[in-house]
């Protein structure tokens, strides 16, 4: 009802503030009128609003993963799992993701309050509801992708690789040693009294620890659970450097047995460097002693004469690396390895803008920017992942029905290595060096000479990015996978998980990229529809 306010009663309730009134009539509020017609929930909201869209969608998905959970409470029977998928669902497409917000959108917002028919979730239902069905959540990616392909947004002619990283639900000055957390472990078990293998610390397939959602901070069980995943990633990261060190030795000495010095980038840790340094001088000294003597036989090595000159250079730049690497494990402080408190399962990871405590996010998108796969792994570099996310794909693409080959994977220079360049699989184009660099080299070099002849996969890569196909093609890279990563960080400010642990973080990462997917969707729809003739 439009109630239209007269000049005079205007004048009336301004004139106390000593204005003048103008002869104009206003629109104003009749917030006492009753309704006299029953209220229709669809009236609210347009036809093609986002929330029906939500709904439409998680009616078209196979939900039953959420009803494997047992019933509520005694007397009080739990909310609709497809509701509170859809509220979950619409809150993350809105860049919602706090269940303290989405408890107030659906007390005040027309759209939430349609979601969810008039019912108002507690905050803690939410959060339990996300936490309790991880798993059924995480394997709604693959639905959605499944409605995707169905609208022909599943294209597989080009895609592109990347990650990024993701702050974890911790701090970087929770970091503590293993004498620390042994000390408080103590402390703790002597105030719950509980013995020292209780549960809390689950190992995975890759040695790492695992943290069951039960383990919260806010009490002295949960805290002694924390700490002892904690001291597990620390045991778990001993054994797993104990054991390429070992596996270094023994390289390290058959390259020695066979008189050569050790190639690669030398180890920064300054005891791994001294034996490195060592080995190259027994090999230098070795080398000398060969020479000399098949040169006082008048012998040739290797069909030509011993370069006695050039092998005691080598000694000498041997003696003097020798030498340094001995001072540099005098003067080093031994760095005691650390794991989070908070969340053990997270790690330090560099990025441009300094360290942060987390994950390595990772994601597959094709030419329309839909997620086809996507993980998050403890690995600060990218080198190790190309292969798991190519397997990732192999597996939510046939879950997905989508058919088809891959034409062409985008990656950039974090990937290159001689492993993920002739590994079997789609074509690829990898990166040797940054992306400015690789098209300065384009522009330079150009495609003068053909690939070199025995060359190394890294060099024949190095000769394809220089063709103009080659160039052309990984052009497409930053466009097609950047702005999902600039989507997610700026528009929708998903800089941090909101959960922690390896299998909580997988699975949020994958509702995200769900929201996202489902995004891409809507907006395709919506713009089909205004362009198709009437």
């Amino acid at each position: 009802m439009v109630v239209m306010m007269t000049d005079e009663r205007a004048a009336g309730e301004v004139g106390a503030s000593g204005s003048v009134a103008v002869s104009r009539g206003y629109v104003c509020p009749a917030r006492d009128q009753l309704f006299l017609l029953p209220v229709c929930m669809r009236d609210w909201l347009e036809e093609g609003h986002l929330a029906w869209f939500v709904l439409d969608v998680v009616a078209e998905m196979d939900t039953s993963a959420l009803h494997s959970r047992t019933a509520g409470c005694p007397g009080r029977p739990p909310y609709q799992p497809e509701m509170m998928c859809a509220l979950v669902l619409y809150a993350y497409c809105c860049a919602i993701r706090s269940s303290r917000r989405i408890e107030a959108g659906c007390e005040t917002d027309a759209a939430f309050r349609v979601i969810c028919g008039g019912l108002v979730p507690d905050h803690a239902t939410i959060a339990r509801f996300v936490a309790d069905h991880e798993r059924a959540l995480e394997g709604l990616f693959v639905e959605g992708l499944r409605l995707c392909a169905a609208a022909g947004l599943a294209d597989l002619s080009v895609l592109a690789l990347d990650g990024t990283k993701i702050a974890a639900d911790a701090s970087l000055a929770r970091n503590r040693d293993r004498e620390w957390i042994t000390r408080e472990v103590a402390k703790l078990l002597a105030v719950t009294g509980e013995p020292d293998d209780q549960p809390g610390v689950t190992l995975g397939a890759d040695g790492f620890a695992g943290v069951t959602p039960v383990a919260e901070i806010s009490s002295p069980a949960g805290r002694l659970a924390r700490l002892q995943a904690a001291l597990a990633v620390i045991e778990a990261e001993n054994a797993v450097d104990a054991a390429d060190a070992q596996r270094a030795t023994l390289a390290a000495a058959a390259e020695a047995e066979h008189g050569r010095q050790l190639k690669g980038r030398k180890p920064k840790d300054p005891l791994a460097a001294l034996a490195r340094a060592e080995i190259d001088h027994a090999v230098a000294q070795t080398r000398l002693t060969t020479m000399q003597a098949a040169a006082a036989r008048g012998e040739k090595i290797d069909g030509r004469s011993p370069r006695i000159e050039r092998a005691k250079s080598t000694l000498q730049r041997a003696q003097a690396a020798l030498s340094s690497a001995r001072d540099a494990v005098q003067n080093a402080t031994p760095v005691a390895p650390r794991a989070n408190i908070t969340d053990p399962d997270s790690r330090v990871m560099s990025t441009q803008k300094g360290w942060v405590q987390g994950y390595n996010a990772q994601a597959v998108v094709n030419q329309h920017q839909i997620v086809l796969a996507c993980d998050v792994s403890q690995d600060a570099v990218d080198v190790q992942l190309y292969q798991p996310m190519t397997d990732a794909l192999d597996r939510s693409l046939p879950a997905a029905g989508i058919a088809g080959e891959i034409d062409l994977i985008l990656a950039d220079a974090g990937y290159c290595s001689d492993a993920n360049l002739t590994t079997p699989g789609p074509d690829r184009l990898i990166a040797t060096q940054k992306d400015h660099k690789q098209r300065r080299a384009a522009r330079e070099l150009g495609h003068t000479t053909g690939p070199p002849p025995d060359g190394t996969p890294i060099e024949e890569m190095e000769h394809l990015l220089r063709t103009p196909q080659g160039a052309a093609a990984y052009k497409q890279r930053s466009s097609l996978i950047e702005p999902v990563f600039g989507n997610h960080k700026h528009n929708r400010e998903i800089r941090r998980f909101r959960r922690r642990g390896i299998n909580a973080v997988r699975s949020e990462w994958a509702f995200i990229h769900l929201a996202g997917n489902l995004l891409k969707l809507h907006h395709h729809q919506a713009a089909t529809a205004t362009t198709r003739p009437h």
